[in-house]
């Protein structure tokens, strides 16, 4: 009976300190957005993914903090170094999706500066694979483990070694990466430095993640994606980063004017 009151008055853990490290990470890329331009030139590799996993910590942590706090309290002591680690190698991950997104990025400075025409057609099929995917059973599987993420967290503390919550982490960030990533697509159409592009990402993440209709919300957002699809032939600007309209200011990669 004693230890079970020492337990009920520890404090929680600081989710606070993974909102902090999100909101660090905002502010570093509303500062340097500007600066951004050249990293999907050749050599840039290293600087890209730096900015991509600080980007991802500013659009992603805010949903995943409650899951971290959540794992670190499966245990009565060292809570804070837990939630650290879980943070650390849910980062890793997205950190690690940043060599196909660089790539992405790449590819898209060739087709607005080289292919002009065929930059609406790319933006058209960015915006279905979104559409489409946010439809499918793989997209409701993933994000039923990352609302409901009690089941796999019952598996993680079964983990053992020292790197254990470095792989909880990962492995809750695989399932966020697997709900997530036709999302973080659209930022080739919209531009990978466009802030406000990821501020609307980011708030369509956390909606489907905490929102107790998260579900249907998503399937409603691959219904506008792919409404977009078919729009963006007539509004070229609604993918400003392949066609060269409106918010160029905030892309990745040169843009034709």
């Amino acid at each position: 009976m004693t230890r079970t009151a020492i337990t009920v008055r520890r404090p929680a853990v600081p989710t606070g300190l993974v909102l902090l490290t999100a909101a660090l990470a905002w502010t570093w890329t509303a500062l340097r957005r500007g600066d951004m331009g050249s990293l999907t030139t050749a050599g840039a590799l290293p600087a890209f993914l730096g900015t991509w996993t600080v980007m991802m910590a500013a659009m992603m942590l805010p949903a995943t903090a409650p899951v971290a706090s959540l794992y670190a309290r499966t245990a009565p002591a060292h809570r804070a170094p837990r939630m650290i680690a879980f943070t650390v190698g849910y980062l890793l991950v997205w950190a690690a999706a940043g060599l196909p997104a660089y790539g992405l990025a790449v590819g898209a400075s060739h087709v607005a500066t080289v292919y002009p025409a065929a930059g609406t057609a790319v933006a058209a099929a960015v915006f279905a694979v979104n559409g489409i995917y946010q439809l499918t059973a793989l997209k409701d599987f993933c994000l039923a483990k990352c609302r409901s993420p009690i089941g796999s967290l019952l598996r993680y503390v079964s983990y053992r070694g020292p790197s254990r919550h470095v792989r909880a982490g990962a492995r809750h960030g695989a399932f966020c990466l697997g709900c997530c990533w036709s999302l973080m697509l659209l930022l080739t159409a919209f531009g990978v430095m466009n802030l406000w592009a990821m501020v609307g990402l980011a708030a369509t993440v956390t909606a489907e993640k905490r929102l107790p209709r998260g579900r249907l919300l998503a399937r409603g957002v691959g219904l506008a994606s792919l409404t977009l699809a078919a729009a963006v032939f007539w509004v070229p600007q609604l993918a400003p980063n392949l066609t060269g309209g409106g918010m160029t200011g905030m892309s990745l990669g040169p843009v034709p004017t």
